[in-house]
């Protein structure tokens, strides 16, 4: 590992803890040539599927838009990060283990939804809206009678 500071390629590491709930491992270094410190994260490369959008057309798996996509929906609510956190590691893990080379976005959409559904239902319609473009007010409605019927809390 290279020295962010000095560039020198000799470094040792110094500590090693598991992180994340034992999905990463966290390394406290330190540069023989300079003696600075600094922390690497080491994760595992998974093989996520591509989306096969709506259209046909396909790209790779982007944490980065599906991140967006949920913190747009979670925008103004009461939720924190690691609870979104967890909710999109909790969706990788299901796309890995699927272990399909190709997952339709409708399928993608529908573990969002189930994950904002936990996390907040207010976030849940406003994905919901969207994701599933209703053509008129009953349909809205009736995701909302369905919504408080399996909490009525």
């Amino acid at each position: 590992m290279r020295c962010p500071f000095c560039a020198a390629q000799d470094t040792r590491v110094i500590d090693t803890r598991l992180a994340d709930d034992g999905d990463q491992v966290k390394r406290r270094r330190e540069c023989v040539a300079c003696k600075e410190r600094f922390t690497t994260f080491e994760v595992v490369e998974l093989a996520l599927p591509r989306i096969v959008k709506r259209s046909g057309a396909r790209q790779s798996f982007d944490e980065n838009k599906l991140r967006a996509g949920m913190l747009r929906a979670l925008e103004k609510r009461p939720v924190q990060v690691d609870a979104v956190e967890a909710a999109i590691s909790r969706i990788k893990k299901v796309l890995v283990t699927r272990g399909e080379r190709e997952i339709p976005a409708l399928a993608l959409g529908e573990l969002v939804m189930q994950e904002l559904s936990q996390l907040d239902h207010v976030a849940f319609v406003r994905f919901a809206s969207v994701y599933r473009s209703f053509q008129d007010v009953s349909e809205f409605t009736r995701m909302i009678e369905t919504l408080q019927q399996h909490d009525p809390g």
